[in-house]
């Protein structure tokens, strides 16, 4: 993979753009604006995926050496001028989409270069952020279409998940994130004490997400696999409880990746939207 296009981290930047267009499914509204709100996420998410690579190749180097910034094959400096050049187009089109829009946008690439250069090293500060960054990208969505309540009941669940494989993601980084003095939870309280945290906002999580058809949100389509997913949560919850090695670790972050994956495919079946179409 083109070394510009790997450090953008392609596949998680599109999982962030599916919120945007899970809202306009949900809500029935497609229009270019909609369009337009799914490239500026693409590209923010992308640039505040680099901007994290260019503030943490010395950390990348121990843990991911195969990454483009310790590979060699993009330098800190272009990475950084790449990063920031994202970032400035992905404002610039969230603005012609309207002014919350582009102040949001805005506010987000401000926090994502706060979080690379510090916040992510304090405790549960930066895990907090991240997953609240989540949460806004389906508000991002809710603004353009007008459905802006609904969007922060669908962002709440993927906000906690996330807290959650973030903290696992830490206790995977931990050996790395020791040397640059970072003061992460698995760090300054332990592996132990980062595993039940973890799966505490992983049961959470479970136990809430039935609210969304409760509410009247997401039709009954949402429920069988939202089972799927909450199985594989708990199961892994139990996984990180019973042994936190960085191996472990690493099984459980990937494997807590298809569970989310699976409840955003929940949430488009259970569109009210897709439901009136049969």
């Amino acid at each position: 993979m083109n070394a510009y296009l790997e450090i953008i981290r392609p596949g998680n930047a599109i999982m962030a753009v599916i919120a945007v267009l899970l809202i306009a499914i949900i809500s029935g509204i497609f229009t270019f604006k909609v369009l337009l709100g799914c490239i500026v996420v693409f590209i923010v998410t992308g640039a505040g995926n680099s901007i994290n690579d260019y503030f943490d190749y010395k950390i990348d180097a121990i843990n991911k050496p195969e990454r483009p910034i310790p590979s060699g094959r993009i330098s800190l400096n272009k990475a950084g001028f790449y990063s920031l050049a994202l970032l400035s187009i992905g404002t610039i089109l969230a603005f012609i989409i309207g002014l919350i829009p582009g102040l949001i946008a805005l506010s987000t690439s401000i926090l994502m270069v706060y979080y690379a250069y510090g916040l992510k090293k304090k405790l549960l500060i930066g895990n907090i952020v991240i997953s609240f960054l989540t949460g806004l990208t389906f508000v991002f969505g809710g603004v353009i279409v007008g459905e802006i309540l609904t969007s922060i009941y669908l962002g709440f669940f993927p906000f906690l998940t996330t807290i959650a494989r973030e903290i696992i993601k830490d206790m995977e980084d931990v050996e790395g994130d020791r040397m640059e003095g970072a003061h992460t939870l698995p760090i300054m309280r332990g592996m132990r004490i980062s595993s039940i945290i973890a799966a505490f906002f992983l049961i959470l999580a479970s136990l809430s997400s039935p609210i969304l058809y409760y509410l009247g949100i997401l039709t009954i389509f949402y429920i069988p696999l939202l089972i799927i997913a909450v199985l594989i949560f708990l199961y892994y919850a139990l996984s990180i409880l019973k042994d936190q090695s960085l191996k472990n670790a690493r099984n459980v972050s990937n494997k807590l990746k298809i569970g989310m994956a699976i409840i955003l495919i929940a949430y488009g079946l259970g569109s009210p939207f897709l439901a009136s179409l049969f």
